[in-house]
């Protein structure tokens, strides 16, 4: 009797197709760059990055935390800080470098060619993700692989990446969420 365990299917329900909010507003994180400006104050206008500790240092706002926050909720931040020195400051923060917090950010592990984390963007697809890690190594089973997500509290769900890549199923293409993490087990043969 030959048993064909590497063949079972998973008893994981299927990734939803639709995963992403309308309402998505992106959230920085360490290894972001702002851009602050500050009307008809230009020595306060400038480019930074937000530091690994989350937080953004600018001429007469030290020390201020940057990350978890909108670029709307920074700059009534910077605008608070800069009152005590400006008269009704009016700030703009512009998201100019892409990195988010670890807990936006899409990982993919397992047999990937290239694992790695990326940034989560709007209406990102799991083709997407596929084609930023370059593909599957030559022992995926793709058609085990899983999505956790962990903004359903770390459901799993069942994802066929080698319909998807192999086979060009697109019914096999599913939206990703912020901070999905993607999982390819290898094959027993």
């Amino acid at each position: 009797m030959v048993l064909l365990a590497g063949c079972a299917s998973t008893d994981l329900p299927p990734a939803p197709a639709q995963a992403a909010t309308a309402d998505y507003n992106y959230i920085i994180g360490a290894g972001d760059s702002v851009n602050i400006v500050v009307w008809r104050n230009p020595e306060l206008s400038g480019s930074y990055p937000v530091r690994p500790d989350g937080k953004i240092s600018a001429p007469l706002v030290e020390e201020l935390v940057a990350q978890g926050k909108t670029s709307v909720e920074l700059a009534r931040d910077v605008e608070k800080k800069l009152s005590t020195y400006v008269r009704d400051p009016v700030v703009t923060v512009i998201v100019t470098g892409f990195v988010g917090p670890y807990s936006e950010q899409i990982r993919v592990v397992g047999e990937a060619a290239r694992p790695l984390f990326l940034p989560y963007k709007q209406k990102m697809t799991l083709l997407d993700v596929m084609i930023a890690v370059g593909g599957l190594t030559d022992f995926a089973d793709g058609n085990r692989a899983i999505i956790q997500r962990t903004s359903d509290g770390n459901k799993q769900y069942a994802v066929r990446l080698k319909d998807l890549i192999k086979r060009g199923d697109l019914s096999a293409n599913v939206e990703m969420r912020p901070g999905d993490i993607l999982i390819i087990p290898q094959g027993l043969f």
